[in-house]
Formats: structure tokens, sequence, C-alpha cells
């Protein structure tokens, strides 16, 4: 990463994800990406957390707001990442900004954390004009110890990604995120409602998910970048084509 944009802390993660048919997801990509898969299959995970003092380098001050998302993940032929699918958010101008700057698809929510010890409540009721409503219900927390995940484990694979791609104007995008390996425990967790993949177009996968906590970690963002397609198709890197009022870089 070459620079640090934004810096932030990611604070009571749960990862709850359930296993999919590859073909599920690839549908869903943009032709530059490609499903990533663990042991032949793909994931498409739910994340409710809590970003806190959100500031971009030159500012002294910071946001803070609960987030939820919907991703999987995907690699450009060279580099794995996280696709998201959505990404709601308690914040009027995390979201603009989000929008504007990162190109992700984030939308307005009104969401609440609640915390009872080491337990976490998290509800979620998306109230952006014109995307279609998601709800989001559940209390988890950590069944054990925290620990880093083994490198090459399912773990690793659902939570050590970063790097982030987005897709806007016909073009597809991708950003650069730094941080220390997740602490991460098996979560105990109680998932109440849950419409986000109906949200998005997606019937709800069978079985019970898989759930891992983490207590949060400390997080730096790079602006984003264009993924050029006939490089990525080569498992190479991006064109650095500047988008209008969007700022984006060369590699």
């Amino acid at each position: 990463m070459q620079r640090r944009l934004l810096s932030m802390r990611w604070r009571d993660a749960l990862f709850a994800h359930w296993r999919v048919d590859p073909a599920t997801v690839e549908a869903r990509l943009p032709d530059a990406l490609s499903v990533a898969t663990y042991d032949g299959d793909a994931y498409l995970g739910v994340v409710p957390f809590e970003m806190t003092d959100i500031r971009p380098r030159w500012s002294p001050v910071g946001l803070s707001f609960p987030e939820l998302n919907l991703r999987t993940y995907v690699t450009d032929g060279d580099t794995k990442g996280v696709y998201f699918f959505n990404l709601d958010a308690a914040d009027p101008i995390g979201v603009g900004v989000a929008r504007a700057l990162f190109r992700l698809p984030y939308y307005r929510a009104s969401m609440d954390v609640t915390r009872d010890g080491d337990r976490v409540t998290v509800t979620s009721h998306r109230i952006h004009r014109g995307a279609p409503e998601a709800h989001f219900d559940a209390t988890y927390g950590p069944a054990g110890e925290t620990s880093p995940p083994e490198p090459g484990s399912l773990e690793a694979f659902l939570v050590e990604n970063y790097r982030f791609y987005t897709e806007g104007r016909d073009r597809v995008y991708y950003g650069d995120i730094a941080h220390e390996p997740w602490p991460l425990a098996d979560a105990d967790a109680q998932i109440r409602t849950n419409t986000l993949f109906d949200a998005n177009g997606f019937e709800a996968p069978s079985g019970e998910p898989i759930c891992h906590y983490s207590p949060g970690i400390e997080v730096t963002a790079d602006r984003i970048r264009r993924l050029d397609p006939e490089a990525a198709d080569a498992a190479a890197g991006t064109d650095g084509s500047d988008a209008i009022g969007i700022p984006v870089e060369e590699r």
C-alpha cells in the first residue's frame, strides 16, 4: 500500500459465512473478477461490526458508526480480496463519502449496537431511498480465546483479505487496506433476522453459518485504483486512468 488515506478501528466483528456453489457467486461478478474458493466452495459472508475513529490522514476528528455487509471472495487473477454486495451503515456522512470516494455500495440504515459483558447485539433496518429493504438482528460473542488464524486455514481465507473490489460505471476498482492479523475466536451467535440475501437477489443458503468473532483491529486504507480488465486477464494490474470526481491513482 503506497499511502494511508484513512485510519480507523473495526470493533466487535461477527463473521457469519455460508458455503455456496461457486456458480451462485460467479454469475454476479464483473467479468474482470473470478470467484475465490476454498476446497471447492465459495462463501457468502454477513459481517456486522462497529467502525470507530474513522479519519483521513489530515483530519484531527474521526467518525464512528456501525456497519453491516454482505460479501464474497474473489480474485483478479493475481490478488484475492473481498467483493461487497452491500454495506449498510448508520451515518449519512460516512455513507456519502464512501459512495463518492470509494464507489462502494453503501446504504443508509438505522442501526443500534448494545453490549452486555462480552455479548454484542446489532440491529439494522435499511432506510436508503430507492434501495431494497434489508433487516438484521443478532446477538453474538466469543466462544473461546482469540488467536490469529493459521495461514492456509479456512479462517484465514475468510478474514485475512487486504483488498476490496467494487464496480461502478461499468468499471472495476480496487482499494488496499493494511492491518495486523485478526484476533479470532469461534462465535456463539444467535441470528434472529437476516434478509440481506433476499435484498441482494440471492436465495438464502441452506445450513448453519460458520461463525467467528473478533474484538477488533486497527486498520489503514488507501485510495481506490482502477482495475484494467486486459491486465486482469493477464494476471497483472491497473491502467491508472482517472474517473471524473474520484481520486484514482496509478499503482
